[in-house]
């Protein structure tokens, strides 16, 4: 477990947050991971579900956060059929870093607290939601959290993100 009080200022903001809705995490410090392979490979014994985000923009401007188990395939030219929304692509660093205030190589479901104007839609694949612990970067990737799944969705609901749960492998003319 690391202090918080040797995390810059965004993630402690975090803790904070977490703290005052009562929810109990760990946290692991390593070298910054900014992608999937990155992180494991610095991952040591961390245990739980880990993950990947992924920031996106439909055709129509609607922004979406996919979550989902770091080697879960999703492919993004059907996703919007099980999602509902058009034309999917990533959005740019600029739109992340405005809206939900992280960089690229950081982007965590742990942002949507500074998603104030809730402008962006979460959604977590329902394969994720099988484990117990899950692991997300703390606003920086130089860390990863651990919280219990129902602290998860009692995070995200105290952001006002109200989570889609879905099969994000599957389009929904598929299923």
């Amino acid at each position: 477990m690391t202090s918080t009080a040797s995390m810059p200022q965004e993630a402690a903001k975090l803790f904070d947050f977490l703290h005052e809705l009562g929810i109990e995490t760990k946290t692991a410090t390593h070298p910054a991971a900014f992608t999937v392979e990155d992180a494991r490979a610095l991952r040591g014994q961390i245990a739980g579900g880990h993950t990947k985000n992924l920031f996106l923009k439909d055709k129509k401007g609607r922004l979406w956060l996919v979550v989902a188990l770091e080697d879960t395939p999703v492919d993004l030219k059907r996703l919007n059929r099980r999602i509902g929304s058009a034309r999917l692509s990533f959005g740019k660093a600029e739109l992340l870093q405005e809206v939900l205030g992280v960089k690229p190589g950081s982007v965590t479901p742990f942002a949507l607290m500074n998603d104030a104007d809730n402008r962006v839609q979460v959604v977590l694949d329902e394969r994720m939601m099988d484990y117990e612990v899950l692991n997300f970067h703390p606003l920086i990737n130089t860390a990863t959290t651990s919280i219990n799944r129902e602290d998860f969705l009692r995070f995200l609901r105290a952001t006002g993100h109200e989570p889609l749960i879905v099969d994000v492998t599957t389009p929904a003319d598929d299923s």
